[in-house]
């Protein structure tokens, strides 16, 4: 089953509390949060929630 991974955005400036992804068979293994962007400020100041 694929993945799925919570992210919190942890910049003071963002309104966005933590966000789900959800991700297809085609994910690299390498792909880790320091890839993402936050959807609400664009920000990279993310963290993963549960690890």
């Amino acid at each position: 089953m694929p993945s799925t991974m919570e992210v919190k955005c942890v910049s003071d400036d963002c309104e966005l509390d933590m966000f789900e992804n959800h991700y297809t068979y085609d994910v690299p293994d390498d792909h880790a949060v320091e890839d993402l962007s936050c959807p609400y400020c664009g920000g990279s100041d993310l963290v993963e929630i549960g690890v």
